[in-house]
């Protein structure tokens, strides 16, 4: 069944980006689905859909991958027992922390430590396919085990294995974000479902052959038990060159990291632009022309989830629940645009019955685990909650005291003074 959901997830992915493909050369704007939801229904839910994104996803992401950098990290030191208390959410913090810097001081480091850790991701993926592939070739009954009897043991709780799509799903997360930058892709018609295509695709491969190749040296049950299967596996396969494994996943989950910080001031910038963020992220540093106050504030928001919770499944649910949301009003604002606009040019234009299929999913994922987790997924829907507010109080709200413009424009000339940051096309 784990297989199943790594395989079922990559072929969602791929219908969800299917459908994204008509709505952005459609809606030939930069923010993907926040765009959409703007375009159908209006700035209320494109705005919980940014805050969802921006206040919610992007930096609780940070978390869950630094929490995972930090377990591997201290994995070979720890072999047979658990870390010290708190070592590992120290540990986290230094990660979110040091990618923030980095990101707040040069994009030319930022973008170096992106192509540098993408590539030791790739490199330990293939690495434990290639393990596997060679065990799998060698033909002895022992690699075989794990394939026999494969449902054994399988959970019959369909609310079970619901919350693990949100754990297969969310490996998936990214699937929407060429989306975000359709103003600046270069023919879209043709590159937008090529790029969608080939990166769905590999994905998809090498998640399900690096699942296949675990299998052949780790046991279900050890899977289950073991909080860090890569180092497992090494220990298992690799010998003295184990210590490797470790130092592969901790370049992944940097790179993984440095990315979501890298690309969330893109978020801030649209929804500025469209009036629904503060102006000031937006701006950007004088020297290093980095978006610092966007930055910082993604940071920040991501250590405020890791006192939340330490436990990365927590986290995962917290935020599945209010994503998939948003991605099921995206999907919604396709059918209403169908309707709206029925003689817009569309470049790609889907069969209704991918949509439609995915939409229900969509629901699915949002009802049935409420019922699976029900404490997880009402944090994440108090979380998402918190942006009615502050729409209402901040942005609605047109006839605002005198007091409350002096206020934003004195915290807006502090973060300036703070951060050295200026708009981006103002020299002086």
């Amino acid at each position: 069944m784990s297989l199943l959901v790594w395989l079922v997830s990559g072929i969602f992915t791929a219908i969800g980006a299917y459908c994204y493909a008509e709505l952005g050369t459609l809606i030939k704007k930069s923010g993907g689905d926040y765009a959409y939801i703007m375009e159908a229904f209006g700035p209320f839910l494109a705005f919980l859909r940014l805050w969802i994104e921006a206040i919610v996803v992007r930096p609780c992401t940070v978390t869950i991958v630094a929490l995972t950098f930090a377990i591997y990290s201290l994995r070979p030191f720890y072999p047979n027992c658990p870390p010290p208390e708190w070592a590992p959410e120290l540990l986290a913090v230094c990660l979110i922390v040091l990618m923030t810097a980095i990101n707040c001081i040069s994009i030319r480091a930022a973008t170096f430590v992106q192509d540098f850790f993408t590539v030791a991701k790739v490199f330990a993926l293939i690495m434990i396919i290639g393990a596997g592939g060679i065990l799998l070739c060698l033909g002895k009954p022992q690699y075989y085990a794990s394939f026999e009897n494969l449902f054994e043991g399988t959970s019959k709780d369909f609310t079970t294995i619901s919350l693990a799509f949100y754990a297969g799903l969310f490996a998936y997360s990214g699937w929407n974000f060429l989306n975000f930058i359709v103003e600046e892709l270069q023919n879209p018609k043709r590159n937008l479902p090529l790029a969608i295509a080939i990166s769905i695709s590999s994905c998809t491969i090498i998640y399900f052959l690096t699942n296949v190749a675990l299998y052949t040296a780790i046991s279900p049950d050890e899977m289950l038990e073991s909080p860090a299967v890569a180092v497992l596996f090494a220990n298992k396969l690799f010998g003295p060159f184990s210590f490797m494994m470790p130092i592969f996943v901790a370049c992944s989950t940097i790179g993984s990291a440095n990315g979501v910080i890298y690309t969330s001031s893109r978020l801030f910038y649209v929804g500025a632009r469209e009036g629904q963020m503060p102006q000031v992220f937006t701006m950007i540093n004088k020297d290093t022309r980095t978006p610092i106050p966007a930055v910082v504030l993604t940071g920040l928001l991501s250590l405020a989830y890791l006192v939340l919770s330490k436990d990365v499944y927590a986290l995962i649910n917290y935020i599945q629940i209010s994503y998939w949301l948003a991605i099921a009003a995206a999907i919604a604002a396709l059918f209403y645009l169908r309707k709206l606009m029925p003689d817009a040019p569309r470049p790609i234009k889907v069969n209704l019955i991918w949509p439609s299929i995915f939409f229900v999913c969509c629901l699915a994922l949002v009802v049935i685990p409420i019922m699976a987790a029900p404490v997880d997924t009402a944090i994440g829907l108090g979380i998402m909650l918190t942006g009615v507010p502050v729409y209402f109080v901040f942005i609605a709200w047109e006839n605002k005291p005198k007091f409350v413009e002096v206020l934003s424009e004195s915290f807006t000339i502090f973060i300036q003074k703070m951060f050295m940051v200026v708009n981006d096309e103002k020299d002086d």
